[in-house]
């Protein structure tokens, strides 16, 4: 199924535009991580927000997820991995799948994690970021796996029953080894552990990672004032965009993110 919009995170910012691409009949699908699992699903609760002092982070936003839902937007759980405009569509990888649909969405928050050393340089060239996906290509070999994923046990089980000698390890001060394609790891304590693949495996992954050739201001997403990226079809909205990093601006650019995209559909 060809979707009108893709939306890439399931906090207020893409809720909000769920919401409003559903008002005008539009076919939209949410794809995020649990959505109360965000540093927003943990506030006990908010002063600032307009017309609901005191509601929990957690309950604000299964308000919204509800409220998109009731309306008829489709959600999926998963981390997406890769965002890819195709020439009048924009393909989405989620774990092992691709969906497609005619204009995007990135609302995925902030990413918190620096790039490991040596991460950007031997992406697909040792460096994985989903085991399911790019598993079979290190059958029999050893791996390394590291991330917070909600996933991340159950896709290291799943490398070791295809044959994968899995070491775990921590994603803080972890550095990727090899020059042309992967050797090994060094941990912050310095101990090295040889392998031909690493796969980390992220709650999230930032920006610049999930869309090759996205262009970035200060770290974060570069936007019009239609919410456009440099990428055709892509759009963003929300804290990925930059300061003031504030619920209300999310809620805000989410709604004029869907107006632009939808309105650039025809």
């Amino acid at each position: 199924m060809k979707y009108d919009l893709l939306i890439v995170g399931g906090g207020p910012a893409g809720l909000t535009a769920a919401i409003h691409a559903r008002a005008r009949d539009k076919s939209v699908l949410v794809i995020s991580n649990e959505p109360t699992a965000s540093p927003l699903g943990r506030a006990p609760g908010m002063a600032n927000y307009p017309g609901l002092p005191g509601i929990t982070g957690a309950e604000l936003i299964e308000r919204l997820l509800d409220q998109a839902t009731a309306l008829g937007a489709q959600h999926r759980k998963g981390r997406a991995l890769s965002v890819m405009p195709m020439g009048g569509s924009v393909m989405v990888s989620v774990e092992n799948d691709a969906v497609e649909g005619r204009a995007v969405i990135l609302a995925p928050g902030v990413s918190r994690a620096a790039p490991l050393k040596g991460e950007a340089e031997l992406l697909g060239r040792g460096v994985s970021y989903c085991a399911t996906c790019d598993g079979m290509f290190y059958r029999g070999k050893d791996v390394v796996v590291a991330g917070d994923a909600p996933d991340l046990l159950e896709e290291a089980q799943f490398l070791r029953s295809i044959g994968c000698q899995v070491s775990m390890a921590k994603l803080a001060g972890l550095e990727i080894l090899g020059t042309d394609h992967v050797t090994g790891v060094r941990d912050k304590n310095g101990e090295e552990i040889p392998c031909q693949g690493v796969f980390l495996l992220r709650a999230s992954i930032a920006p610049a990672q999930l869309a090759p050739g996205l262009a970035l201001e200060g770290g974060y997403i570069k936007v019009d004032g239609r919410m456009a990226t440099n990428l055709p079809g892509v759009y963003a909205a929300g804290d990925c965009t930059g300061q003031p990093l504030q619920l209300a601006k999310a809620v805000g650019q989410g709604q004029a993110a869907a107006h632009f995209a939808l309105e650039g559909l025809g």
